[in-house]
């Protein structure tokens, strides 16, 4: 039986494995700008929350995201290939809509890469809306598509 991540807050110590992994998943074939400088200043910033999925002393997957004071901003997801299609980006994905929800924030928007159709369907799957394209957006080189769900039609539904 496989082992279940820990979620848990960031710390310095893993601005460098978060790092890789946005290199390796995140921005392949483009010139990383979520350099370990940046993702420490994220860890460290009040409006931000870096989130990391651990096994043992290994970064499973993390997701940053930006608050503000009506919405917020999913900066970055990734799950490491081992431990894909286990639910693992779901969790992190709630996780943050939690905190969201209880910050008043209720409107989570963010930017994939068009041709990461694995992204684009995962979102989908969990109640994003395309709102929009924006032309070469990841340094001039491939479009996003950008995305948002607004969470309390969630809450309210379910109430």
């Amino acid at each position: 039986m496989a082992q279940t991540p820990d979620l848990g807050l960031a710390d310095l110590r893993d601005a460098a494995a978060v790092a890789s992994l946005s290199r390796r998943y995140i921005e392949a074939g483009l010139e990383p700008s979520w350099t370990v400088e940046r993702v420490s200043r994220a860890i460290r910033h009040s409006d931000s929350t870096v989130l990391v999925a651990r096994l043992g002393r290994e970064l499973a997957g993390f997701a940053i995201m930006q608050f503000g004071d009506s919405t917020a901003h999913l900066s970055l997801l990734a799950v490491a290939t081992g431990h894909r299609r286990r639910g693992l980006g779901r969790r992190l994905v709630g996780w943050l809509e939690d905190s969201a929800v209880t910050a008043g924030t209720f409107v989570i928007r963010l930017e994939c890469r068009i041709g990461n159709q694995d992204a684009v369907r995962f979102y989908r799957a969990q109640g994003y809306r395309e709102t929009g394209v924006v032309a070469r957006y990841y340094q001039g080189v491939e479009d996003a598509l950008r995305m948002e769900r607004d969470l309390r039609r969630t809450t309210t539904a379910g109430s």
